[in-house]
This record gives C-alpha cells, sequence and structure tokens, in this order.
C-alpha cells in the first residue's frame, strides 16, 4: 500500500474549545504523519472554494436532510436540492469562516479511510464512543442545527477520497508547505 495523504481542518468550534493538541494527537498516536500543518482564518473566497454549490454536492445534501427528516417526522422546509444546497452552504462558509482554523494534511496507508474513521459521523450524536466526534461534542446533531438555522458544529473535517483529498490540499495548502520526512514507523510501509 502507498502512502496516501488527507485534508484535515480543525474547524472553529474545535479551536474554541482548546481541542487542537488532543484531535493532532489521535492522528499520531495512530501512525499518522502530519507532512503539513497551519492555522489560519479562512476568507470568504476561500471557503466556497472548500464548500462549492453544485448540482451533485446539493442533491447529496437534500437526500441527507430528507432521511433526517423523514426519521424525526418533519416536513422538509426546502422546497429543492438547490434552495437547501444555497442555505447550508452560506451556513458553511459562515461556521468556517468565523474564527481561526487548523489545516493539516496527514499521510500514510490507509490515511484517507483511517481518519474518517477516528473522525466519527458527521453527525455527532451519532458517532461512535472513542470517535472524536463521539468524545468531545456527542450532543451535537442535525436537529439543534436545524433549530437554530445553522449548519453542524462537528470539530473537524476530513476529506472523504482520494479525488477530494487531492483537490483541497492543494486548495489549503502550496506544494511547497508540505513537507517529505520520515518517521521510525516509515519502514515498515
Amino acid at each position: 500500500m502507498h502512502k496516501e495523504k488527507t485534508l484535515v481542518l480543525i474547524k472553529p468550534d474545535g479551536v474554541q474549545r482548546s481541542l487542537i493538541g488532543k484531535i493532532t494527537s489521535r492522528f499520531e498516536d495512530a501512525g499518522l504523519k502530519i507532512v503539513a500543518m497551519k492555522m489560519l482564518h479562512a476568507d470568504k473566497e476561500l471557503a466556497q472554494k472548500h464548500y462549492p454549490l453544485n448540482e451533485e454536492w446539493a442533491k447529496n445534501v437534500f437526500e441527507k436532510t430528507l432521511k433526517s427528516y423523514q426519521k424525526d417526522n418533519k416536513k422538509m422546509k426546502y422546497k429543492d436540492h438547490i434552495e437547501l444546497g444555497t442555505t447550508v452552504q452560506s451556513w458553511l462558509i459562515e461556521f468556517i469562516t468565523e474564527s481561526p482554523i487548523i489545516a493539516m494534511v496527514l499521510e500514510g496507508p490507509h490515511a484517507i479511510e483511517l481518519v474518517r474513521k477516528m473522525t466519527g459521523s458527521t453527525e455527532p450524536r451519532q458517532a461512535a464512543p472513542g470517535t472524536i466526534r463521539g468524545d468531545f461534542i456527542s450532543i451535537e446533531s442535525y436537529a439543534l442545527a436545524d433549530k437554530n438555522d445553522r449548519t453542524i458544529r462537528n470539530l473537524i473535517h476530513a476529506s472523504d477520497s482520494s479525488e477530494n483529498a487531492d483537490k483541497e490540499i492543494s486548495l489549503w495548502f502550496s506544494q511547497n508547505e508540505i513537507h517529505d520526512y520520515s518517521k521510525e514507523l516509515d519502514k515498515h510501509f
């Protein structure tokens, strides 16, 4: 297995709650290598590039939201995927730009899959104990976010595919900000 890279963002709520060290150490303890890391305050332009509004994304958000509404026996308040997508995108941009974040690139075999497992379900109340979201913010839910007309506050973003990881890494980091170095574990990969 070759080494793969993935992007992780510790979102404003993770920074504000002083969880940077706890989250970062989990990845290092799992054997992943941090090859890039910085604190920055994302501007609206960068946030829009990270959360682009397109047909596929909007349909995916709509389907997830519809399932959640049906599960809770709630009536869908958005007429179509574009209306919901536009609303969710604006909430995401507002959230990711509200305070500094930590952006990092992690590297290792199966890095994308491993990080996603460690992160836990997008909805923290569904995240298993032992995951980052399950341990640090399990009371947050889609229902709370909907009630307050905001996006879900779930501490962390992790790339969900190698294609998205490549795209997201190039958005947040220049090539010269990504470092190559050896760790003791590297000799086994």
